[in-house]
């Protein structure tokens, strides 16, 4: 066994470094890592490099086996791995996707200036923390039979919209127009309902989070104002969450079905939690279609927050939403298995793309994103932890040759949760933050110690290696002003 990334992994520039397939007899493709040399040390000894070396065992990958700066350990796959397979004779797997399907980032642009803001962000932070619940098993404001709850499953963000939850635009700016084609209820155990009945409309815990945020710097005014952003100062608010306890049941029932799968179909794997099954298999249809109605699920239920953020600022501020100018940029998830084209030894081929902890990032003029957009890229969204910042990029042509049109999609923790908690105390977080101008407001104080800045990577760090890679453009930066954590 190795003792040092130095005695196994090739560099082929200063934020690309080779897995071979030599380190793992098995490999089907090698492995590849976006990051800095400087971040490699930790990365070796959290194990991330076995993990990107396991997911190269999987039948029908091509390419490689992807890992973002943000990797750390994951169940399976590392939480920022991509894996691309064959959907003529490769797999689908629950653990290249995650728990929380469809965990993504919604912002919204506004008028407002942090000037005009800040004098209110305690009175805002106090209505936003009271309109969106937020915690561990909290439970919203939307009641649903479980027959509705299956239009919620196969409409997406349409259902919230039918019901008076936001506007028309919103839909198209989101990705997938917020719904994946192809969910069934009837693929979803009646169990993962019953968790996700109460919980549509809800922020959750954990890294979930609502921001106030202020544009702090422009890279690229031409792809700014295109996403209506004009000027530093001007007020944004970012919302992340996913699917919930619905989504957890998904993936949680399906890694078990898909275990008894890799036996049916004779697949070898280096770790069971790599459960998968083929792509056209009954199981594997099955499982697209049950991921397809937990995305959705995630998708309305960014939907049900966005209007409610919407009533919230307007009350708090006195002005009208068209007053405010509160306009949807962009929805991007992250935790998804997509069917999708990519050119792959120079034919183009349907491709299973997992994206576990990354984000899509097409280029300009590409069909699958919005027309306002199409000059400049998909909008990505990467927030940072709640003490320093979170970026506004666009995806580009190198992504889509290189990393299956995929980029980083967040910080990535250095510190488990209970580490942090350890260590850090959530009042003297509470106040360092409100000494820098950041009002923050959380379920409990034990939560704000897991999200404490120490116990991420520098998301400016994670995001200048993409950048610098070529895999995604920065366009803007964002600080938080007023932070909601479950």
């Amino acid at each position: 066994m190795a003792s040092s990334w130095r005695e196994v992994v090739n560099r082929i520039d200063d934020y690309r470094w080779e897995i071979p397939t030599g380190y793992k007899p098995g490999m089907l493709v090698p492995g590849l890592v976006y990051t800095s040399e400087a971040m490699l040390d930790h990365i070796w000894q959290e194990q991330a490099f076995d993990q990107v070396a396991n997911v190269a065992f999987l039948p029908g990958i091509v390419g490689y086996s992807l890992a973002m700066p943000d990797i750390h350990w994951g169940y399976g796959f590392p939480i920022g791995g991509v894996a691309a397979t064959r959907v003529s004779d490769g797999v689908i797997s629950p653990g290249g996707v995650g728990f929380d399907i469809n965990c993504g980032v919604r912002l919204l642009r506004t008028n407002l200036t942090a000037a005009e803001v800040r004098p209110r962000i305690e009175r805002l932070v106090a209505d936003l923390f009271t309109s969106v619940p937020s915690g561990l098993g909290s439970e919203g404001k939307i009641r649903v039979s479980e027959k509705e709850l299956d239009q919620v499953l196969v409409k997406g963000s349409r259902w919230a919209l039918e019901r008076g939850y936001g506007n028309a635009a919103d839909v198209v700016v989101t990705e997938e127009t917020g719904c994946i084609k192809g969910a069934n209820p009837d693929k979803v155990s009646g169990k993962a309902k019953k968790r996700g009945i109460p919980q549509l409309g809800t922020l959750g815990s954990g890294n979930h989070f609502l921001e106030v945020e202020a544009v702090d710097e422009i890279y690229d005014l031409v792809s700014a104002r295109a996403m209506g952003i004009a000027d530093v100062g001007q007020v944004v608010v970012m919302i992340h969450t996913g699917s919930r306890g619905f989504g957890h049941e998904v993936c949680g029932d399906y890694v078990r079905l898909l275990g008894e799968a890799v036996r049916k179909y004779g697949i070898r794997l280096p770790d069971r939690q790599l459960a998968c099954a083929p792509v056209k298999s009954a199981e594997g249809r099955d499982y697209l279609a049950a991921m397809a109605c937990a995305a959705n699920y995630a998708w309305a239920n960014r939907q049900c927050i966005t209007h409610w953020v919407r009533e919230s600022l307007a009350r708090v501020l006195q002005k009208s939403e068209k007053e405010i100018g509160l306009e949807q940029i962009y929805d991007v998830c992250h935790n998804i298995a997509k069917l999708e084209e990519h050119t792959v030894g120079g034919r183009k081929e349907v491709l299973c793309v997992h994206r576990k902890g990354a984000t899509r990032a097409f280029p300009a003029g590409h069909p699958d994103i919005p027309d306002i957009y199409r000059d400049i890229g998909q909008p990505v969204l990467i927030p940072g932890d709640m003490g320093r910042c979170s970026y506004i990029a666009v995806g580009t042509e190198r992504a889509m040759r290189e990393s299956f049109g995929s980029t980083c999609h967040g910080a990535g923790r250095v510190q488990s949760r209970s580490a942090a908690k350890r260590s850090l105390q959530g009042s003297v977080v509470a106040r360092e933050l409100a000494a820098r101008g950041i009002t923050v407001k959380a379920g409990s104080m034990a939560s704000l110690a897991e999200e404490a800045s120490p116990a991420y990577k520098d998301v400016s760090e994670v995001v200048d290696i993409t950048d610098r890679a070529g895999i995604s453009s920065k366009v803007a930066r964002t600080v938080p002003i007023g932070v909601i954590k479950g």
